[in-house]
């Protein structure tokens, strides 16, 4: 059977790297790790493009390939791992590269890894759960690893599969700037996820079945939950208040579960499994950060149109959405490198990026800012937030506008979305 697999699976892969992919921004990264004696964990949801990256990665020199998630396997109830490398040598000849995905269903992975790695082989591994990047690789591999998330795509990997080029002079040009925006638009609603910007799917319905298996797949079965409607239902709760504050206690009362551990633990596996994000309130008290309501967010705005249950689309919060998991995709750390804020009067900042222990960047989200009143009060939020957290860089991202608003000695730069996800420079 095991032969079959891998030779199946060898098959898979020639026809895989014969196609054409949109390139990622985190090859550059990735490909200076790719020589060094160290294991290169490519991590992220399910339908991402990891399997991809991975394998165009190693598309230039010869590499043995096996995935885990063969449904195969499953029916077959386990694998010897010393049986696997004979098969993969005899089908691959004397190759010490080796492409292992969705290593994470494999019972005792680290252990069999950590062996490979020692008898001198150059591991890529992909998994579709942020745990292996905590305890897992902490306990086993600790300082032989680099972690290489790999989420949807951002904005110019979106535009690179519409083929959409941005001139030179673009700004200048109506028809170019109404085209940018219609996609902005495509990009707010259907989010980033491969097969939706690239293919003619129906974003919702592939998306809905999406989440649902990944809800069945990396929750419910891999944590041995028995209860699963009790997830299935805190999922669908948390996208459907995306970009919104949220308390256990509160979650208690509208599921009408018993036990706060329980949410607890049931948040823990959804963000491991990259469906939600949870955000802390920025303060340089602990005890504040942990005890204050926390911000939800998914991992792309795809999966709130697919599940969330609204009557209308509120494009402010979807941009916030958008403007979160841009950040995550930057490299910006969530609970270390960013948060949100509330002020002593309580107005809210949407997010306070930190490097190291300083506050660098204050940004609001903002659909329509051209309203007076809207405008007075991201403003007044800025310079208050500024004041407290003695910050001077403060941005305020709109869906087209861009101008400067001075005030009380300070300056607010309002920024149109699509500039700023296409302007700045990426971090790892």
């Amino acid at each position: 059977m095991l032969k079959d697999i891998v030779s199946n699976q060898k098959l898979q892969k020639e026809r895989l790297l014969t196609l054409s992919y949109i390139g990622r921004a985190k090859e550059p990264f990735a490909k200076k790790w790719l020589d060094l004696n160290l294991i290169k964990i490519i991590l992220g949801p399910r339908r991402a493009g990891k399997s991809v990256f991975s394998l165009m990665l190693l598309k230039d020199r010869p590499f043995m390939y096996f995935n885990f998630d063969d449904e195969v396997l499953s029916s077959a109830g386990g694998i010897a791992t010393d049986e696997l490398m004979k098969e993969l040598h005899a089908a691959y000849g004397q190759v010490k590269t080796v492409l292992f995905d969705e290593i994470q269903n494999l019972a005792g992975w680290e252990l069999f890894v950590n062996r490979l790695h020692r008898e001198g082989y150059n591991l890529v591994l992909t998994g579709s759960n942020a745990h292996l990047l905590s305890k897992e690789l902490a306990t086993h591999l600790t300082g032989r690893h680099v972690p290489i998330e790999i989420l949807p795509f951002d904005f110019s990997e979106f535009l690179r599969a519409k083929k959409f080029q941005i001139d030179a002079e673009y700004s200048a040009l109506p028809q170019q700037r109404g085209e940018l925006l219609n996609l902005m638009e495509n990009y707010l609603v259907n989010g980033g996820f491969p097969e939706v910007a690239v293919s003619n799917v129906d974003p919702k319905d592939y998306l809905e079945v999406l989440f649902d298996a990944l809800v069945f797949k990396d929750v419910v079965k891999r944590h041995r939950v028995k209860f699963s409607t009790q997830v299935a239902n805190l999922g669908g709760h948390l996208i459907n208040n995306f970009a919104t504050l949220y308390t256990i206690r509160k979650i208690l009362e509208i599921l009408n579960l018993k036990s706060a551990s329980t949410i607890e633990k049931y948040i823990k596996y959804l963000e491991e499994a990259y469906l939600i994000f949870s955000l802390l309130r920025y303060s340089p008290k602990s005890i504040q950060r942990i005890k204050s309501p926390r911000k939800v967010y998914a991992v792309d705005n795809g999966f709130i149109t697919a599940k969330a249950i609204q009557h209308s689309s509120d494009k402010g919060k979807l941009m916030e959405n958008l403007v979160f998991t841009e950040l995550v995709k930057r490299g910006v750390k969530p609970n270390r490198d960013l948060f949100y804020y509330k002020t002593r009067n309580d107005r809210e900042i949407d997010f306070v990026v930190k490097n190291g222990i300083d506050v660098t960047e204050l940004i609001q989200v903002c659909y329509e800012s051209i309203n007076s009143d809207v405008e007075q009060r991201e403003v007044k939020a800025l310079i208050e937030a500024g004041g407290e957290l003695k910050v001077k860089k403060l941005t305020v991202l709109t869906w087209d506008e861009k101008r400067a608003v001075e005030k009380d000695g300070m300056t607010i730069h309002f920024r149109p979305l699509w500039e700023w996800l296409l302007g700045d420079t990426k971090t790892v």
